[in-house]
C-alpha cells in the first residue's frame, strides 16, 4: 500500500516515472516548484513501501477575477486539479482515488464551491474514473489541447471541464447535467 504526503522539491527527481505516461501532462520544473510555494497542502504525493513516488496530484484554490464577475465564464472559489497520475505498476489499486479524495477534502476545508479538472475527451478511462467519484461534464473546451492523442493527423483534442460539487454548494448551482452541449473556446477558460 502507499502512503500519501505532501509534496517536497527533492520528490522532482523521483515522479518522471509518474510522467511517462502520454496522457499525463508534464511540466517545466518552475511550475511544480510554484505549486509547492503557492499550494503545499494540494501538492500530495503517493509513495511505495521502498520510498518511490508511485502518484502525484497538483492542485489549486482560485477564482477568476472580479472584473470577470458578471461573465458567463466566471468561475468562483473552488479547487482545481491541475494534474493527477499513477505509474504503471502501481494503478488499479485506489492509489488515484485517495489522492482525490484528499484533495477534496482540502477543498470542502476551504469553502470551495466544486472541485474541477480538463481531461481529455478521449481518455475514457480517466473520464470513467472521475464519473465514479461524483464528477460530472460541466462543457467542452474546444480545441483544448495542443495535439491528439489518438489520431496524430488531428491537431487538436477537445477537453472536458469536470465538476463535482463541494458542501458549500448544497442547491447544485454549479453544474449541469447536460455538460456536453455547452461549447466553449479556450479563450473563455481562465
Amino acid at each position: 500500500m502507499a502512503t500519501l504526503r505532501r509534496f517536497r522539491p527533492d520528490d522532482l527527481n523521483k515522479i518522471s516515472k509518474c510522467n511517462l505516461d502520454p496522457l499525463t501532462e508534464t511540466y517545466e520544473l518552475g511550475f511544480y516548484l510554484q505549486y509547492y510555494a503557492k499550494w503545499p497542502s494540494l501538492f500530495l504525493v503517493a509513495e511505495d513501501q521502498h520510498g518511490n513516488i508511485v502518484g502525484y496530484i497538483m492542485g489549486k484554490l482560485e477564482s477568476s477575477p472580479d472584473v470577470y464577475k458578471f461573465s458567463e465564464h466566471y468561475l468562483p472559489w473552488h479547487a482545481h486539479i491541475t494534474a493527477i497520475t499513477i505509474a504503471p505498476e502501481a494503478r488499479r489499486l485506489g492509489i488515484g482515488k485517495l489522492l482525490t479524495e484528499q484533495l477534496e477534502a482540502i477543498a470542502d476545508a476551504n469553502d470551495t464551491w466544486f472541485v474541477d479538472l480538463f481531461v481529455r475527451s478521449t481518455n475514457y478511462k480517466a473520464i470513467a474514473f472521475y464519473k465514479d467519484m461524483g464528477y460530472s461534464v460541466f462543457r467542452v473546451v474546444k480545441d483544448y489541447y495542443g495535439d491528439h492523442y489518438s489520431d496524430p493527423t488531428k491537431d487538436s483534442e477537445d477537453a472536458f471541464d469536470m465538476r463535482k460539487p463541494m458542501k458549500r454548494d448544497v442547491n447544485r448551482e454549479h453544474i449541469r447535467e447536460d455538460g456536453e452541449k455547452f461549447e466553449v473556446e479556450p479563450g473563455d477558460v481562465w
